[in-house]
């Protein structure tokens, strides 16, 4: 008890600086922390905009999940124990078991499939088939259009129904008109009387599983309580299916549901299957697909996270050491002092294994929480130190972040007694003879870690250049080779290599400063180079922590802007243009079959060819926003021959003038602009331009003549003008999966283009529908434009909106999850930074206390006493941003390229580039601007607090 009262007093004595090594293990446990909170929240929304998407593109509701019970030879007391025993399971265990909110528990019950005959003509033998239906809570989702709702119990010995217009006009009935149902398994005489026809209340209730009512065509909708009655127990009309239908809300679901999901769906199969024979049950859960692809998503997006923190973990760890060493620097006069009066080592370790224990503890309570506000602010993220108005992300507290953070917690604890265990072996004379021989060399310096460490590094990086060849030559995707997670370590290691490195260059920087101004240095500077020249070891930790601060953020910001442009420009060149529409050209192609009619003839032996008669293109000038407008021709599978060569490529017909103004194009495509290419073939309608991959392909050159056509089209000649690389929509590399092993190089499987005029294609070869492509004026809505097109009474089949495409891509998870990692990274390392900065020149100064009274006391003046702290800052810190810059740089130049892993780099175009924004830095340099400055005003601040007095008595005790 009194070593733990002791321990408590020092605590509260050294209050500054255990609050600021607090401070530090407590934002270590918060990242940490963060990491799984942050995975989760971005995955389960990862996951809700893939079901939305889902939704979108096929018109199915996401959350639905539907199983169906059939009978056949079983008796009706058998057949209520399994609907019974079912409707149990399905309330009481499936629909909790799934983990998210059910909206809708439907229980459909179908009757055996029976005739439907007359009253009037009972002996009828052609009659149409029928079957009983019954829905649970079914009035509560249907609009009554025609009669009423049909009675819970017979009336007069007749069962009340109803139906769809649909099935009204197939067994051509009017309401009220009694009909018998005949089949040899009725038991008496049943008689049905549709009293009402309905349509469903809302048009996009998901309580219907079929949102056409097609299943209801041939078919009447009893009441279910009558159903369950009269049917179901009473037997009068034999059940043929039972059917239960969950309407899920799906926008609840998370990544802790998932499985949850998946367990059930497997659960009900098992259920149901084990009380009917196996071919008699039937499932639906449309979106189990998608999320067995989502597990394959969030597995290698989970590991992509990981990875990009693997850097910021590092700098972490080397923070709690470097802080730990300071702390106990600064302590190892008292333990020397205590081993010497007898006390054992372990009792020393004790007294700090305790204080660190009540750091950690408390650090591994509250971190959590901070990390999971982090997680929340962070869902705003749009680029590195970049927030937009965006909804927050589901976030909350799982059991993996107090995991991890005990982890961290530990990790720190554990940093914190190394120091200790070696700070206890010195005794007092060894640790004065440790006072008195600062220039030592550091154990990196003797076991060349640095080295090391950045041959790893450009290992890493070659081995990795390798599988990026082997990826675009052989039009692998990126799930084709396996991604090690150990790739996105290597910038890591190059910043802690490179930084080590420079810093064993660093002495003898000192000198040559110190030797080429020696003879007129002034006296404070003199001494600050004295200071800093002589203890440079003692300066490494610090200028190493702020190397990699700096470094690991300048790598993230090109990291982030790379990818997001990257991205952006890879949407702008797929699609050529700000909007691309396909209009509705008038032709004299037979008109299809309708729907269930009879099917088309046999096409004739020799296809005619299909005429087109082209529309005005002036309408489309004329448009709300546009500024440019171009018509663009694309036939993806013309002909053509060279000689003896022939083949299959993509021709593209364009009006040069216009389709300059209005195509996106990149500039560093092209050995010129593109508009110096356009000119070539501008000057003689024979001219087009082809693509490399078809030069090399088959030996053309420039002036060589080709002929071009397709089906039912004769060939007609042109002449190369030029060879480009790219072109507008164009991609060059070979498709996914095409390349043979005999042709490794994908040269021969690569696709080829052929652009030309488009009036020469079209007098000489066919008049076909082209495409438009529009330019928007700046800040012009596309709801603007579409209201146009409306008015316009433009016929479209189709059109893309780049515009779309590019918010839908900056919601991306993957983006989303790069962005907030990078950024959330950044952010913890500069306070870390901030806090380990301080804690550093603190301890310094106190620990110079003595020096800096004599300084004072000797004639040095306040202002000159912050003017040589200033400059051993800008020698130390100020040097280590600089490197800090300098190693970001050149590791984002060799290690950004890396992360075209995630886009398929047998399948990119544009190339993948390094991109750098003055903003990022502007914001980074701000940022860490603001932090020296900062910390330099709260030393300034204590150094004016020095009384000389009390120095000088310090230096007589």
């Amino acid at each position: 008890m009194a070593l733990f009262i002791m321990i408590i007093r020092k605590m509260i004595n050294n209050k500054w600086l255990v609050s600021s090594l607090f401070f530090g293990i407590l934002m270590t446990v918060a990242l940490v922390g963060t990491m799984p909170i942050y995975s989760e929240a971005i995955l389960s929304r990862m996951l809700v905009k893939d079901l939305e998407t889902f939704q979108t593109e096929r018109g199915t509701y996401p959350g639905q999940h539907w199983s169906l019970v059939g009978f056949y030879n079983e008796d009706q007391e058998r057949r209520q124990s399994v609907i019974e025993t079912l409707d149990r399971y399905m309330e009481q265990t499936a629909g909790p078991g799934f983990g998210i909110p059910v909206k809708e528990l439907v229980k459909e019950r179908r009757s055996k499939s029976v005739q439907l005959v007359p009253v009037q003509e009972p002996d009828k033998k052609k009659a149409p088939t029928t079957t009983i239906r019954a829905y649970s809570d079914f009035e509560k989702h249907i609009k009554v259009v025609d009669g009423r709702l049909p009675a819970k119990q017979p009336v007069d010995g007749v069962y009340e129904v109803m139906l769809t217009e649909q099935a009204l006009i197939r067994f051509g009935l009017v309401l009220d008109q009694e009909m018998l149902l005949r089949d040899n398994s009725i038991q008496g005489t049943i008689k049905i009387k549709p009293v009402g026809m309905f349509t469903k209340l809302e048009y996009d209730d998901p309580y219907f599983r079929n949102t056409s009512l097609s299943d209801l065509g041939a078919a009447f909708v009893a009441d279910a309580e009558l159903f369950e009655n009269e049917f179901i127990r009473a037997g009068r009309v034999p059940v043929s299916a039972s059917g239960w239908y969950f309407v899920l809300d799906y926008t609840k679901m998370e990544l802790r549901n998932v499985n949850d999901f998946i367990a059930t769906d497997k659960a009900i199969r098992a259920e149901a299957q084990s009380r009917s024979a196996a071919f008699q049950s039937e499932f639906s859960a449309p979106t189990i697909p998608t999320i067995e692809k989502y597990f394959e998503r969030s597995k290698q997006l989970g590991k992509l996270m990981w990875s990009l923190n693997v850097p910021v973990l590092i700098m972490l760890g080397f923070y709690m050491f470097m802080v730990s060493n300071l702390i106990i620097d600064r302590q190892k006069n008292e333990i020397a002092v205590l081993r010497s009066r007898g006390a054992a080592r372990w009792q020393v370790v004790a007294s700090f294994a305790i204080e660190g224990a009540l750091l950690c503890g408390a650090a591994w309570l509250i971190g959590p929480f901070i990390g999971l506000w982090l997680t929340k602010v962070l869902g705003a993220s749009n680029g590195f130190l970049e927030f937009v108005q965006r909804s927050r992300m589901t976030v909350r507290l799982n059991e993996q972040a107090f995991l991890y953070g005990g982890i961290a917690a530990a990790a720190a604890f554990l940093m914190m007694l190394v120091p200790v265990l070696l700070a206890t072996r010195v005794s007092i004379v060894g640790h004065k003879q440790q006072l008195a021989r600062m220039q030592k060399t550091p154990f990196w310096h003797k076991a060349f870690l640095d080295v090391l460490a950045l041959a790893a590094a450009f290992y890493g990086l070659y081995t990795f250049r390798n599988r990026l060849k082997d990826l675009q030559s052989l039009g692998l995707g990126a799930d084709d080779l396996n991604l090690d997670p150990l790739q996105f370590v290597m910038p890591a290691l190059f910043v802690v290599g490179a930084g080590l490195l420079l810093l064993r260059l660093y002495p003898l920087m000192l000198k040559f400063i110190y030797w080429a101004g020696r003879k007129w240095w002034p006296p404070s500077l003199y001494a600050t180079l004295i200071q800093v020249g002589r203890s440079s070891s003692q300066y490494q930790f610090l200028m190493v922590f702020l190397i990699m601060t700096i470094a690991i953020g300048v790598f993230s910001a090109g990291a982030a802007r790379t990818i997001n442009i990257n991205t952006e420009e890879r949407i702008r060149y797929g699609n050529g243009a700000d909007i691309v529409l396909q209009s509705q050209w008038p032709n004299d192609k037979p008109p299809p079959a309708p729907p269930g009619g009879p099917p088309a003839p046999e096409p004739p032996a020799t296809n005619k060819p299909v005429h087109y008669l082209e529309p005005s293109f002036d309408p489309f000038r004329k448009l709300v926003g546009v500024e440019e407008a171009a018509k663009v021709f694309v036939k993806e599978d013309a002909a053509f021959s060279a000689g003896d060569q022939m083949g299959r490529v993509r021709l593209i017909g364009i009006d040069t003038d216009d389709f300059g103004r209005t195509a996106w194009f990149p500039d560093h495509l092209l050995d010129y602009p593109l508009y110096e290419y356009l000119n070539l073939i501008a000057s003689d309608p024979r001219g087009v331009l082809i693509s490399k991959t078809m030069a090399d392909q088959r030996g053309l050159k420039k002036g060589d003549t080709i002929n071009i056509g397709w089906e039912n089209v004769n060939y007609q000649p042109f002449i190369v003008f030029g060879i480009v690389d790219y072109f507008p929509t164009f991609n060059p590399n070979p498709p996914l999966g095409t390349v043979t092993s005999a042709d490794k190089s994908g040269l021969n499987s690569a696709p080829m283009l052929v652009v030309g005029n488009l009036n020469r294609i079209q007098f000489l070869l066919a008049l076909e529908p082209y495409r438009v492509w529009l330019k928007l004026k700046p800040d012009v809505s596309t709801n603007e434009l579409y209201e146009s097109i409306a008015e316009q009474k433009i016929p479209l089949t189709s059109i893309v909106n780049t515009k779309e495409e590019l918010i839908k891509a900056k919601n991306d998870p993957f983006l989303l999850a790069l962005n907030g990692i990078l950024t959330l990274g950044f952010i913890i390392s500069i306070m870390i930074s901030f806090v380990g900065f301080l804690l550093y020149w603190i301890l310094s100064l106190k620990g110079r206390t003595l020096q800096n009274g004599i300084m004072r006391a000797i004639g040095v003046s306040l202002r000159q006493l912050i003017g040589m702290l200033a400059l051993e800052q800008l020698l130390t810190s100020g040097a280590a941003v600089l490197i800090g810059i300098l190693i970001g740089n050149l590791a984002s130049t060799l290690y950004v390229p890396n992360f075209q892993i995630a886009f398929n780099p047998g399948s990119l175009v544009p190339p993948f580039k390094v991109i750098f924004e003055s903003i990022d830095f502007m914001r980074l340099y701000s940022v860490v601007g603001a932090m020296l400055a900062i910390g330099l005003g709260i030393l300034s601040y204590m150094l004016s607090r020095i009384r000389v007095h009390q120095a000088l008595k310090l230096g007589e005790d």
